[in-house]
């Protein structure tokens, strides 16, 4: 091996550590440092054998190079992601989280939008699959994106949707707590004539908190009115915006709106100001999600904050539990269901006396 540099613990700073210097310094044969580096074969190595090697190749700066990994495991350490919206704030923390996990172990995250279209779904899945990921992560939210993974049996997790049927393993916020939060906290402040912007019933967290919403306002001994609960088209502020234009034609009394998410109660904020209606002076508005920039809105918002990063991370742990085949026998699998935080700010405020 050319060397040039200085030297750092026996091997030179510009040189690239190879697995034969990590076994060298270690004092081991090549096949044992391998195994001891690998998670999946770790376990076969003496446990004080495995631990000298790790130590020896986090002091040498030893990373694995990909593609040798990749041809002696018959895996490309690929990972694919699909998220409905590349411009949607609340997608950067999951893929962080993914990263983050999957990353200290070699694997790259491949990102793709399907921009919330049913058909772009499918073919971007293909489009992942002929790259020869592994596995897959999907925040996409159709019901019929998952059949090409079926087909060729990729580990697949969602996250931030689940299927009816359980078929895959599923990382979500809990939103019957979360919509719950917000409806008593509305009437914790004396509302009782409450609408909810529901997000598109196509998906999973919209259908889910429409169902929370109704639910939480029969507990707590109110009608949820059919006539206050409007549909946006999609999780976006001008669906949001043209869903409250709808609400507010249709002369039904309310004094506060339950919006599916951050993005539509801002839309609904539109609506209201162009009609010269306050927040929270007549009306208060919650949204869902707690995305970075809503607590700079006038007024800031008040919203349900989702533990999204550690969605993120929850979801690339459970693939790879399925890529080392610890995750029991298959489906169904039930979601696994991370707890929200109501985090209340100046959107919401007693109702106006008259």
């Amino acid at each position: 091996m050319a060397h040039s540099g200085e030297r750092s613990w026996g091997v030179y700073v510009t040189d690239v550590v190879t697995l034969k210097d990590v076994a060298a310094a270690a004092g081991v044969h090549v096949s044992t440092a391998s195994r001891a580096l690998n998670p999946e074969t770790r376990s076969v190595v003496n446990v004080n054998t495995a631990g000298r090697v790790l130590e020896v190749a986090e002091r040498l700066g030893y990373r694995p190079h990909p593609l040798a990994r990749g041809l002696r495991t018959n895996r490309t350490l690929t990972v694919g992601m699909v998220v409905p919206d590349l411009m949607n704030p609340l997608f950067p923390p999951i893929y962080a989280g993914a990263d983050a996990v999957l990353g200290d172990l070699g694997y790259s995250v491949l990102v793709s939008s399907d921009d919330d279209d049913s058909a772009k779904a499918r073919s971007v899945i293909v489009a992942l699959l002929e790259r020869r990921v592994d596995g897959l992560i999907l925040a996409s939210a159709h019901c019929d994106f998952v059949i090409p993974t079926r087909q060729r049996k990729v580990p697949t997790v969602l996250v931030n949707r689940s299927s009816a049927s359980n078929e895959f393993p599923a990382i979500v916020g809990d939103d019957h707590a979360g919509i719950a939060l917000v409806v008593r906290h509305l009437i914790s402040l004396g509302h009782t004539d409450i609408a909810h912007v529901a997000g598109s019933q196509d998906l999973s967290t919209g259908l889910a908190r429409r169902q929370a919403f109704v639910e939480s306002m029969n507990r707590d001994g109110l009608d949820a009115n059919p006539e206050l609960t409007v549909e946006a088209g999609a999780f976006r502020t001008e669906e949001g915006r043209a869903a409250c234009d709808h609400l507010l034609d249709s002369g039904e009394d309310f004094t506060a709106i339950v919006a599916a998410n951050d993005l539509i109660a801002l839309g609904c904020y539109d609506a209201l100001a162009h009609r010269g209606i306050s927040v929270p002076g007549d009306v208060s508005v919650t949204g869902y999600n707690d995305m970075t920039f809503v607590d700079r809105v006038a007024p800031p918002l008040t919203t349900v904050a989702v533990p999204y990063q550690e969605m993120g991370g929850a979801a690339a742990r459970q693939l790879l539990d399925l890529l080392a085949g610890e995750v029991g026998v298959g489906p169904p699998y039930p979601p696994m269901r991370l707890a929200p935080e109501l985090v209340v700010r100046e959107s919401t405020a007693p109702p106006p006396a008259s």
